[in-house]
């Protein structure tokens, strides 16, 4: 049962950190990758406002995602998922009606062709069957980040409190009290959390990192950089209770449209972990995109060890003092 000082089950992460009732609701993300249009303006913002190091940047030869996964140098990553697989048979949109020979881009200092001038966009017909013109394969993009758990096995591990909650619910990484010691890295069930190893000449060498959700810009009262960079809206920041309603929404809005395949991942509050401060609307399997398909939180069984432990050091006490006395009598 979820209680003070919990390590599971559903809290509220600040309160349950000793802050006072009056601290601030809980902030995080809700990522809808159903809008995600792989721009990776997010990986871009990230970097330049909290001074992330701009390497990784290597084609991968499997996908056109250059940045491969979340690592501390990369607290935003923008993956790139193809499938062999139709979009479903909802209604794709706008569609263009076929221009005869090359179409050129009509950049705006040169002026635009006549031809793309004349082009004809329209909205399909009642009844009107597009299904012809899509592809035969899908992408499906979304912009991972740390999920900044209710219950923070990172956290919970760190000999040195310099991973510690936020009055926001958030965790975060000071960067002057970590001394490397790496115990955070296999805590987190995701795979979030990792010491930088460079480059050369860059600042934290050695040192946990991992996104802050802009804890500065919290402070502030301003947005985080990489919600305020995107632009279609698909990283979507706010109090966390509101952001699981609006994700309820959106996932009925999108069964309406006949996208079944739509489920919302971390955002409830009796998983493993107690539910994310940063949870996401797929369109797949957690797998496809490389999320743990059940995640837990790896200290909730500390408490029972701790009480198998001492149980077992007392049955041995006792037993070298019953052969002690044994041996005098």
């Amino acid at each position: 049962m979820a209680g003070k000082r919990s390590l599971f089950g559903p809290v509220d992460p600040a309160a349950d950190a000793g802050y006072d009732e009056d601290h601030p609701t809980r902030k995080g993300f809700f990522t809808d990758t159903s809008i995600c249009i792989g721009c990776k303006a997010c990986e871009v913002a990230c970097k330049e406002w909290n001074d992330v190091p701009s390497d990784h940047f290597e084609m991968l030869g499997s996908s056109y995602d250059n940045s491969f996964s979340l690592n501390a140098n990369q607290w935003r990553h923008v993956a790139f998922i193809e499938q062999p697989k139709r979009l479903g048979e909802q209604e794709s949109g706008l569609r263009r009606q076929a221009v005869e020979g090359a179409v050129a881009l009509g950049m705006p200092g040169l002026g635009a062709p006549p031809d793309v001038l004349k082009a004809e966009v329209r909205l399909p017909e009642s009844g009107e069957d597009d299904a012809v013109d899509r592809p035969d394969f899908r992408w499906l993009m979304s912009s991972d980040v740390c999920k900044h758990c209710t219950h923070a096995a990172c956290l919970d591990v760190c000999p040195t409190g310099s991973l510690f909650r936020s009055e926001f619910g958030t965790v975060v990484v000071q960067d002057d009290i970590c001394n490397g010691c790496g115990y955070c890295v296999p805590a987190c069930p995701y795979g979030v959390i990792e010491r930088r190893k460079g480059p050369k000449g860059a600042k934290n060498v050695g040192i946990a990192q991992k996104c802050t959700l802009c804890y500065d810009r919290l402070d502030a009262g301003t947005t985080p950089a990489c919600a305020q960079a995107c632009p279609t809206q698909s990283i979507q920041f706010g109090d966390v209770e509101e952001l699981r309603e609006r994700a309820n929404a959106r996932v009925e809005t999108l069964h309406e449209a006949g996208i079944m395949d739509a489920r919302l991942y971390g955002n409830d509050p009796d998983d493993g972990v107690g539910g994310a401060g940063a949870f996401f609307l797929l369109l797949d399997e957690p797998e496809v995109y490389g999320f743990p398909p059940d995640p837990v939180v790896t200290t909730k069984d500390l408490p029972d060890m701790f009480r198998k432990a001492g149980l077992a050091a007392v049955t041995l006490l006792a037993g070298a003092a019953i052969s002690f006395l044994g041996k005098r009598g």
